[in-house]
């Protein structure tokens, strides 16, 4: 049996000036959110490696306070992850031009909670447990900087802040990176493999600024989580994706603090 889930809708075919505009509608998309974040970060890996200091000897911090005043630092915080978020409320509306809504055409809804968590605790654990090996064979090949998860100062805030960013990357990575580029690609005509392979390279372009052992790692991430959307497993639904998502990097973010603090040496994230 096929593992992709067949196309209860087929697309009408596209006259050249939709197929320009769905084209133009991506890139402004991308443009406004990770593909920007791509670019920037194709900069920063080439400026590291022309750098005098070594790759391994760079680091790269993920969340960092704003400001040493607790309050100011929370709002930079929150309006951060909001406007982050502005991007993923495009995509959706755009979808939503079809005649349904944007969550509905992606599978974010409670159709099914049992099993989207399931698969998404699933999905976790098969790329969390590997992608910390992973990550610490880059640190010993020295093609991976060192990673701080969270540079925060401690306030009361701070862990509910940090799930919220997780929560913040797992909706805008999951919604554009294979939701909606799989629903716009579609409309253009684009094969599942074609899909497949953008969406992993677009997931790795955006994390080279953590080195190239980071750019490999979610290049295969990308992979499977792509996979998974379009195989008869994930019936192109996005909340499992956005689930695992968030387990992973809310334990990169919160739950790396109860690592022993000699392991986190080693492994080059402290």
């Amino acid at each position: 049996m096929s593992a992709v889930v067949p196309d209860p809708s087929p697309m009408t075919a596209r006259t050249p000036r939709e197929r320009r505009r769905i084209g133009a509608e991506i890139w402004i998309v991308l443009g406004l959110s990770l593909g920007q974040s791509a670019v920037y970060a194709v900069v920063n890996i080439v400026a590291r490696l022309t750098a005098t200091t070594p790759l391994a000897q760079q680091t790269a911090t993920l969340n960092a306070s704003q400001s040493e005043r607790p309050l100011l630092d929370l709002t930079y915080q929150l309006l951060g992850i909001g406007f982050a978020l502005v991007p993923v409320a495009l995509a959706l509306f755009l979808l939503s031009a079809r005649g349904t809504s944007g969550l509905a055409a992606l599978g974010i809804d409670r159709a099914r909670p049992g099993r989207d968590v399931a698969w998404g605790v699933g999905l976790a654990a098969a790329i969390g447990i590997p992608g910390l090996a992973f990550y610490a064979l880059g640190r010993l090949l020295g093609i991976t900087v060192s990673v701080q998860a969270s540079a925060l100062n401690e306030h009361w805030w701070t862990v509910p802040v940090l799930i919220l960013a997780a929560g913040k990357n797992a909706l805008l990575e999951e919604v554009i990176a294979v939701g909606y580029l799989f629903e716009r690609t579609r409309d253009l005509g684009w094969a599942r493999v074609q899909l497949i392979a953008a969406s992993s390279l677009l997931r790795g372009a955006y994390h080279l600024y953590q080195g190239i052992g980071p750019f490999l790692g979610n290049v295969v991430m990308g992979l499977l989580f792509s996979w998974f959307y379009t195989s008869r497993w994930g019936r192109r639904r996005v909340l499992p994706l956005v689930v695992a998502h968030l387990l992973l990097d809310v334990v990169a973010f919160v739950g790396y603090a109860l690592v022993p603090a000699e392991w986190r040496t080693a492994l080059g994230i402290t």
